[in-house]
């Protein structure tokens, strides 16, 4: 049966066994890729008793029951391994990578299951510009391409909208996102970087990656979250994403380690959730003193499999290429 015979009643897989046997060469590749370059495999709990401050992520909850106490305690699924990961980096565990579940509590669609694979690694003494040397050859490793292109976040803009994102006044970017159809509400309650991930979702996104993979890289300081500031440029951070086919498929960081600017932007993360009326979540105690204990030098990025696997093997949904989605679990 196929895929799209499927419906959310059926008990069968929504792969195919072929593509199953696909998806485990292509798993096979990438640990070999980290293999061949020392990059040790760890594991990190899917558990923490920690959330995420960042205002565009939303965590699942549940409760854990301890024998001889009458309280249930509140853990949380991790959106991703990298406060773990960070922790082991601390330590001195060097360069890891890592295959695991993740878990956002977000809408189910063609690019999204509230469960979902994710490789994440972090490569000691490099930057955001050598850790997308590396990424690039995974993804032509997997994708079967030959190169991958690359432009700024403000080349992005130029090219495609006409305006500067770094300097132009808070009314272009309104301007541009009009004929998104928001209310006039709507785009009073937004701030500047609500303004251009708007515009940039909307027009760059789809137009940037259509033939090839393109990596974006030095966005905003405002939207840095775990990432350097660029040394010679202190309106943009040292973070990049990848896009493909209008497709994100990762996100990475020249990594912050300077521990009070990172609480820094955690407490700004959570001003930014009471005024917009999401829950509030505290800062994780033990990333925090990982930073204090010392970070190396480090870029880390985390990729999206089940959309890397989706595009490798030719289809139009993750469903495809994942055995049970939420819809059929």
């Amino acid at each position: 049966m196929t895929a799209e015979a499927l419906t959310t009643n059926s008990w069968e897989p929504s792969a195919s066994r072929q593509i199953l046997q696909q998806r485990a060469s292509l798993l096979r590749s990438i640990r070999h890729f980290f293999d061949e370059r020392n990059v040790m495999e760890v594991e990190t709990p899917i558990l923490s008793h920690s959330s995420v401050t960042d205002p565009y992520l939303h965590c699942f909850e549940t409760q854990l029951s301890e024998p001889g106490k009458d309280q249930t305690q509140t853990l949380f699924m991790m959106t991703s391994p990298e406060f773990h990961m960070k922790r082991l980096l601390a330590a001195g565990s060097g360069s890891i990578y890592q295959i695991c579940k993740s878990f956002r509590n977000e809408e189910s669609g063609k690019l999204h299951n509230p469960e979902f694979t994710m490789l994440e690694w972090y490569r000691l003494g490099f930057d955001h510009h050598a850790l997308m040397d590396e990424l690039e050859l995974l993804i032509k490793l997997l994708l079967k391409l030959e190169n991958c292109e690359r432009i700024s976040y403000q080349h992005a803009f130029i090219e495609q909208l006409g305006f500067d994102p770094l300097v132009c006044p808070n009314d272009v970017l309104k301007n541009a996102v009009k004929g998104l159809g928001l209310s006039a509400l709507m785009l009073a309650e937004c701030d500047r970087d609500d303004l251009l991930q708007l515009a940039f979702s909307a027009y760059i996104e789809p137009e940037i990656s259509k033939n090839k993979p393109c990596f974006v890289y030095d966005f905003p300081a405002s939207q840095a979250s775990l990432a350097r500031i660029c040394p010679n440029d202190s309106r943009v951070a040292s973070r990049f994403e990848l896009y493909y086919k209008g497709v994100e498929l990762a996100n990475g960081f020249h990594e912050l380690c300077d521990v009070v600017e990172q609480e820094q932007r955690f407490e700004k993360d959570r001003q930014k959730r009471k005024r917009e009326g999401s829950i509030d979540r505290s800062v994780d105690p033990m990333l925090l003193d990982a930073l204090k204990a010392g970070l190396p030098d480090c870029a880390g990025v985390a990729l999206g499999l089940d959309r890397i696997f989706m595009l490798a093997l030719g289809k139009e949904r993750i469903s495809e290429v994942i055995a049970f989605p939420q819809s059929n679990c």
